[in-house]
């Protein structure tokens, strides 16, 4: 019996974009109908699963590797399928939104690849969506370009030769697409939505280009949703008609539960991997989430004070490398999210070395590559990895057959000496308020305090505040102590709400989402019911 027809899909309360029909083509929007027909009833069941999972850890307070999938990791026999030329040399990669000034800066800044951010770096707003995609396609035919209308400076694509491999990244398989139902007026997955539009217009462009559709998967929980990727790709190819094995994705291990599962992730995918990533904001997110009910042991001083040397971050880090490198996958390291400042040499020169040292850490821990978030710091991260490869594309022969870590090393927060602090409360506040207020305004990558910041910042922020007051957390003080409570958290945001219209004058305050932005970051911090996302009720409050 043959499959039935997908449902049409319905753009609702959406205004019509200038190239919408360019994106949104009859032929297209099958194609992602076909795939929300066939794949959202699963991802609804993955969803389920990750509420009953959390449950379990709430009860136990610990995470183990998978006794059922103990013959995947016993198994030294298979690999990861080789790598394809655009994608073997991934020593350095600069991530960002897909507006268009962005999309010329990531392809001409050197990287070898551009991490094209349909996620955090986007707020979701449906003309990001359809202008990103459109962007995207502009590359590919060279018929982009750009001029600044503030400063009259025009940009243009360097010869193909130059421009980094695009790897694009589609949203989480939580967030749905609101502009997008069916017609039950279900909504469609973004992560559908964003892959959908993507692999549909540019998978036969970019293999006439020699390169292909690469992809980066975020906030994987499981290597059963890893699973339901890979059957999401098998489809996509077939449905094409290229040959399965082209697409390849580099899975995040960007949360706790998907830091027990590597191996597996690698399994599943294995006929489309080519790598997984450390980290870090959404990864100390996810401790958070997961074990917020796991008493003090779990408490997380202040982010700034959680490196990546850390020994728990340490044991994330040197497990994913030697699992990358023993199944033959790129292990891509962390952000370097500092933002040059044009006024400030100082400031600079402090925040390079802190840059460089990360990225020599990296390299010298046996990482292939690295996250920048600027492209200034793409010569500095450039090179820490070329003093260790040298000529070599990358280090996968370097197997760290040395690292040996256990179930618990994961998860030894109170290994950190290190404690919350007010400031740690107070720049909180401070960032999740000014990025929120961003996020609002349709901006998901935004620059504060020098450091380019993500919707994953926000999550952090958030979530060290909401763990703080729940586990009673003290604070030295001007000379006293201070316990974490809502009314202080109040308190403390009522006085960053006040410096920021001081800061900005009565009229941009007036303009901005400030008072929206306060509110919703006390409600995600200190509701009693922790919302898994901080983006899903901020998604409701996004116009556009």
């Amino acid at each position: 019996m043959s499959a039935p027809a997908p449902s049409p899909l319905a753009i609702v309360d959406a205004e019509s974009l200038p190239r919408q029909e360019e994106v949104l083509t009859e032929a297209a929007l099958a194609f992602v109908a076909e795939l929300h027909r066939r794949f959202t009833p699963r991802r609804d069941e993955l969803l389920a699963r990750r509420a009953q999972r959390r449950a379990e850890i709430a009860r136990t307070s610990s995470l183990d590797f998978l006794p059922e999938t103990a013959d995947v990791r016993a198994d030294d026999s298979w690999r990861v399928a080789p790598c394809p030329e655009a994608l073997n040399d991934r020593r350095v990669e600069i991530t960002g939104p897909t507006d268009r000034k962005m999309t010329i800066n990531a392809l001409n800044s050197g990287a070898r690849v551009w991490l094209a951010d349909f996620e955090d770096a986007s707020a979701p707003t449906w003309e990001n969506v359809v202008t990103g995609q459109a962007n995207l396609i502009d590359a590919y035919t060279r018929s982009i370009d750009f001029t600044d209308p503030a400063s009259g400076k025009s940009y243009a694509l360097r010869p193909n030769e130059e421009l980094a491999t695009v790897v694009m990244r589609p949203r989480g398989w939580h967030l749905n697409e609101r502009h997008l139902v069916d017609a039950d007026g279900t909504q469609v997955p973004g992560a559908l939505v964003d892959f959908g539009l993507y692999f549909f217009h540019n998978a036969q462009r970019l293999l006439d280009l020699g390169k292909g559709p690469y992809f980066y998967l975020p906030k994987t929980e499981s290597h059963l949703e890893a699973r339901l990727w890979n059957e999401v790709f098998v489809f996509a190819q077939d449905y094409v008609g290229i040959p399965q094995g082209t697409i390849r994705a580099t899975v995040l291990i960007e949360t706790i539960t998907a830091a027990y599962e590597m191996e597996e992730i690698l399994y599943e995918l294995r006929d489309h991997a080519s790598g997984l990533n450390a980290g870090r904001w959404d990864y100390l997110f996810s401790i958070v989430k997961n074990f917020r009910d796991g008493g003090p042991k779990f408490v997380l001083p202040d982010r700034n004070a959680v490196t990546m040397t850390a020994p728990f971050m340490r044991a994330y880090t040197e497990l994913l490398v030697r699992t990358c490198h023993k199944r033959g996958a790129h292990a891509i390291g962390g952000m370097a999210a500092f933002i040059p400042s044009r006024r400030d040499a100082e400031v600079n020169k402090v925040a390079f070395e802190k840059v460089r040292a990360d990225k020599d850490r990296e390299a010298n821990d046996g990482f292939d590559g690295s996250w920048v978030a600027h492209p200034d710091l793409v010569p500095i991260a450039m090179e820490s990895f070329d003093k260790v490869l040298g000529d070599r594309p990358n280090q996968k022969d370097r197997l760290r057959e040395d690292v040996h870590v256990e179930a618990a090393d994961l998860i030894a927060i109170d290994s950190l000496d290190a404690k919350p602090t007010y400031a740690g409360l107070v720049n909180a506040v401070q960032v999740g308020t000014r990025y929120i207020e961003a996020w609002l305004r349709g901006m998901g990558a935004v620059a504060i305090f020098n450091l380019m910041e993500d919707a994953a910042t926000a999550e952090i922020s958030r979530s060290q505040i909401w763990q703080w007051i729940n586990a009673g957390v003290e604070f030295e003080h001007a000379g006293s102590t201070v316990k974490a409570t809502p009314e202080l958290a109040r308190k403390v945001a009522a006085e960053e709400l006040a410096a920021i219209r001081a800061e900005i004058g009565e009229e941009a305050f007036a303009a901005g989402h400030w008072q929206q932005a306060h509110d919703l970051l006390l409600t995600v911090a200190l509701d009693e019911d922790y919302a898994d996302f901080l983006t899903l009720p901020a998604y409701e409050q996004l116009r556009g």
